[in-house]
């Protein structure tokens, strides 16, 4: 190598997992192996080859390397033993796909450099400072933060999806510092990804100015005390011997004992028969056919290569290094993957810089305008069988279903809609199309005496569905589609089981949890700038309204091919914003393998007993009747307990109860809340019309509704889940709701009766207890909770104890049920006013409980602020998954409005990591059955307990496994400070095994 030549360093890890969160499931379709990682890698290296020239690196490299991390343990270790200890298993997926990858690099006739004990940055630090002590020019093509280190006026860097070359400009602009300082910045700063210490509070910002005030790292320690904010001053002296350990750890070596020499890196001519060779055996075609094209090759008369493949970490894995040690998009849904990453492992490098890339690529789709006169009714076998052929020859493909109900248990199937694209390439979609097949649509009206024939030119359905069904099972096919559940469920109804897909309403809902509504619609307009067709606009409204099996074709058409363009090009412009935002391991984890499992519970259902329901509605009818008459006695007069007008007027105009407020109508206000802060003010009235209201509510909402939904084919009730419709992560269910059911009141509890088991059967209910709180000792750090949770005490007891010093032996009901109302209350950031109301005591004495509490628990006290002022800065919260919470009013200049978000984001990252942790639960628990060879099933999810029901001779083999992998749900991501506790019952009735 000589002066003027120009070296390309390929940071070959980084590559790797770019190109596996970039490219969607894709899978070699003669045995299923897993290639997304290794196609993306191939493509990337051949752009740089051939390309660039044309790129803002402007020149062609004479010499080339691509290097690789050996393992996750290097020298590193000896000196910090927590160094990347935070790393999990790579994705399941991505495993057989690193040696490949290394196969890869050396057909492309590339040195292909990895060395034991030392990470890839270290020997690209070595060969940079090698190139450029003799005058040679080098690109380091990666966009991580560890190499701009490297950045001098002969060492630039390259970011290949920006097409953006990184040089000492760019560095001083991103950073605030030249890259000689990246080192002193990085050590104290630290890194939560590398687990790098530095100094906590020192975010880029402060370490940037703090190194242009002192000069230097060393400086800086040397005269720490001169630093003139307080907490900075006493963060840097108490951290000093790490910043200087974390100094140690980002200093790249360079002089990694490398084995080849500079000249060995020489940029040799592609050998097209060797490459071909490879991309035939990983079944590349395109790539095949552009290779042979450059290199003048006959691909027709080349073989396959053999190549190896090594599935485990003998292939030179994990190369955590790089990656995000999540599953992949290939990943089955319907399986839970070994390992969820607890919340900063692993972050692919550069995917934070890259998000607003995303976002830009994102923002392109709006310059797509969507052209329904291009759509397509697939009315043949034959043009059908063209669109499944294309669809499996791309890998990808929309899907949506078009039925008579919104009831997925009932709903029969109309037709179905398909969109594909030419492209795979999530920042490139190339050009979309899409059909309808109409299958079950009728002629004539919707009445009584309408026609009932199927119109004509339809498919049979018949000879549609085993079609559908190989499509759709077919694992090497990744399935989109927006809210999956409702399509899964009916589709398994005809005996059809999606496998493979990708959920865009569960994609935004991890993106943007908190921030809107995740429905097609609105998704279209947030991230297309397009206003789908309306359903009214097709199928009418009000008494004009139709089912979708009445809707000309032509009109279902438009529409509902519209909804599986729209549906693909959300998946195009979002998902790439998962790996960019590190939330990949969250929807991948978290979201889409439940959707399976809720599509198999909601089938299921529960069995209740009608009898007892009319009976508890007699029960209720009588308990209101006697509620009223004694309303109409204390209020002096009959009137309608249930108008909000008459009530006000009794309660505030004639009897003059405080508290009055009337409304924008100018009714006075008897909301819920109003009529509880009466009720526990010991004022008569309101308590009973509280109580009549909970009576009638019950009645209605329950004993009286649930019989109208038990099925009429399968006598049961099934309950519909929702996954993105709480703020927390949390899952609601409806038609029926079966998690508002009351339990702290014998009327509810009685509810609860009706549902049973069948014949030889019996319910389980398995149940967290406490696990809020729990969450709260984990995350808090609390001493005092922490350990009386591991001696199993009674911590209500507990706390009333610390707080007001009673012995917990003989401890008074009255002095617990207080210490029980602060412990839950604080976790929901309940005020001295809420805390009053709810104790029936003065606002003072409740406010001197609350301090009291913090005083005895600061760690509560220091967990609330440090979570207000990180979601004021980032405008989030985080569960202890990495499940993000949005509150982008907590900065409103409305008091209320702040301080109601700020109570919010306090509890979100307890209740959502509760939520998370049971969603970990219901993913595990079926195959830990399974394995169990049990035939328990799954029935209903109700906030913190999960319903079974199981044969008789299985309840005792069943317990344990149900209460192991519950209470084991958070492993082995998070280490729980606190252990979980679960407890589980059988009995005939959901009340009895409550």
């Amino acid at each position: 190598m000589k002066k003027g030549d120009h070296l390309f360093l390929v940071d070959g890890s980084g590559f790797i997992f770019r190109a596996f969160h970039a490219i969607p499931a894709l899978n070699r379709k003669s045995d299923g192996l897993p290639v997304n990682a290794v196609s993306g890698f191939c493509n990337m290296l051949w752009k740089l080859l051939t390309d660039a020239r044309d790129t803002s690196v402007g020149v062609t490299p004479t010499h080339f390397a691509v290097i690789f991390d050996y393992s996750s343990k290097t020298f590193r270790n000896e000196l910090y033993p927590e160094y990347k200890a935070n790393r999990s298993a790579p994705p399941e997926d991505l495993i057989p796909q690193f040696g490949l990858i290394r196969h890869a690099t050396k057909a492309f006739n590339l040195p292909c450099i990895e060395i034991e004990g030392y990470e890839a940055d270290d020997i690209i630090a070595t060969y940079a400072r090698q190139a450029e002590a003799i005058g040679a020019d080098v690109t380091i093509i990666s966009s991580d933060k560890d190499l701009m280190q490297l950045v001098t006026p002969n060492v630039h860097m390259y970011d290949s999806m920006k097409d953006k070359q990184i040089s000492i400009p760019e560095v001083i602009e991103k950073w605030g510092v030249p890259p000689e300082k990246m080192i002193d910045l990085q050590a104290l700063t630290g890194d939560s990804t590398d687990n790098v210490p530095g100094v906590p509070g020192i975010g880029p910002k402060t370490a940037a100015q703090l190194l242009e005030e002192f000069g230097d790292l060393d400086t800086l320690l040397a005269r720490a005390g001169e630093i003139k904010q307080q907490k900075r001053r006493e963060n840097i002296l108490a951290n000093a011997e790490l910043v200087k350990i974390s100094r140690q750890l980002v200093t790249l070596k360079t002089d990694t004992p490398v084995d080849m020499a500079l000249e060995d890196l020489m940029l040799h001519p592609q050998d097209g028969p060797k490459l071909i060779a490879f991309l035939k055996a990983m079944e590349f075609t395109t790539l095949t056919r552009r290779v042979a094209e450059a290199t003048g090759t006959d691909a027709s008369a080349i073989e396959p290569a053999a190549v190896p493949v090594e599935w485990g970490a003998a292939a030179h894995g994990p190369d955590l290094d790089k990656g995000e040690a999540s599953g992949g998009p290939a990943a089955p849904a319907a399986a839970e993957p070994a390992k969820l990453d607890a919340p900063k492992a692993a972050t692919p490098a550069g995917a934070r810089e890259s998000e607003a890339f995303a976002i830009e690529r994102a923002g392109l789709f709006k310059d797509q305008p969507i052209d329904r006169s291009l759509y397509e009714t697939i009315r043949d076998i034959a043009t059908l069988d063209r669109w499944i052929a294309d669809a499996r020859e791309t890998g990808l493909v929309a899907f949506d279903t078009e039925t008579n109900s919104l009831d997925a248990m009932q709903a029969d199937l109309v037709g179905f809609s398909l969109a594909l694209s030419d492209s795979r390439d999530t920042g490139r979609p190339g050009t979309i199309r899409a059909a309808y097949v109409p299958l079950g649509h009728r002629s004539g009206s919707d009445d009584l005496f309408g026609g009932n024939d199927l119109a004509p030119n339809q498919i049979p359905m018949a000879e549609a569905l085993p079609r559908l069904r190989a499509l759709l099972e077919d694992p090497a096919v990744l399935k989109v589609a927006q809210n999956l559940k409702y399509d899964y469920l009916v589709m398994k109804r005809h005996g059809v089981e999606v496998k493979s897909f990708d959920d865009t309403m569960l994609i935004s809902y991890v993106l943007e949890g908190g921030i809107g509504t995740h429905g097609m619609d609105p998704l279209s307009e947030r991230w297309l700038g397009h206003t789908p067709i309306a359903f009214k606009d097709v199928a009418g409204s009000g008494k004009s309204l139709v089912s979708f099996d009445r809707v000309e074709i032509d009109k279902a058409t438009a529409y509902a091919a519209e909804d599986a363009d729209v549906t693909l090009r959300l998946w195009f412009a979002m998902k790439p914003l998962l790996a960019a935002r590190g939330l990949t391991s969250v929807y991948e984890r978290l979201e889409r393998p439940l959707v399976p499992v809720l599509a198999r519970m909601e089938e299921r259902g529960i069995s209740v007993d009608r009898q007892i329901l009319s009976r508890l509605s007699g029960e209720l009818a009588q308990g209101a009747a006697a509620l009223e008459d004694e309303i109409y006695q204390l209020a002096g007069e009959r009137f309608n307990i249930g108008s909000p007008k008459q009530l006000g007027d009794i309660l505030f105009g004639k009897m003059g109860l405080p508290g009055g407020a009337k409304t924008k109508t100018g009714q006075w206000s008897t909301s819920a809340q109003v009529l509880e802060d009466l009720a526990a003010a010991g004022l008569e009235l309101p308590r009973r019309i509280v109580d009549w209201r909970q009576l009638t509510k019950l009645k209605s909402t329950y004993t009286d509704a649930l019989p109208g939904y038990i099925h009429p084919e399968t006598k049961r009730v099934h309950t519909s889940y929702s996954l993105a419709s709480t703020t927390t992560g949390r899952l609601s269910s409806s038609e029926p709701n079966l998690q508002n059911i009351p339990v702290r009141n014998a009327e509810g509890r009685k509810i609860r009766t009706a549902f049973i088991s069948t014949p030889g059967r019996k319910l389980i209910s398995a149940d967290y207890s406490q696990i809020e709180l729990r969450v709260l000792a984990h995350v808090a750090d609390i001493p005092q909770l922490r350990q009386a949770f591991a001696d199993g005490i009674d911590i209500h007891a507990m706390t009333a104890s610390e707080m007001f010093g009673v012995p917990v032996e003989g401890m008074p009901s009255e002095v617990r049920r207080r210490a029980k109302a602060i412990n839950f209350g604080i976790v929901y950031g309940i005020s001295a006013f809420g805390l009053a109301n709810q104790l029936g005591i003065e606002r003072s004495e409740a406010g001197d409980y609350i301090k009291r509490y913090f005083e005895r628990f600061p760690g509560i006290r220091d967990y609330m602020e440090a979570t207000k002022a990180g979601a004021r800065d980032k405008g989030y919260v985080e569960t202890v998954f990495g499940r993000r919470i949005h509150y982008p009013d907590i900065r409103s200049s409305n008091p209320s409005v702040r301080a109601f978000n700020e109570r919010a984001a306090i509890n979100a990252p307890i209740q959502g990591s509760a939520a998370d942790i049971i969603r970990r639960a219901m993913i595990r628990i079926e195959p830990a059955l399974v394995e169990a060879k049990l035939n328990a099933r799954m029935l209903l999810q109700v906030h913190d307990e999960l319903i079974f029901e199981v044969e008789d001779a299985e309840i005792e083999a069943t317990l344990p496994v149900i209460v192991d992998v519950m209470e084991n749900a958070a492993m082995p991501a998070l280490s729980m400070r606190v252990p979980l506790k679960v407890d589980a019952r059988a009995a005939h009735n959901w009340d009895e095994a409550h």
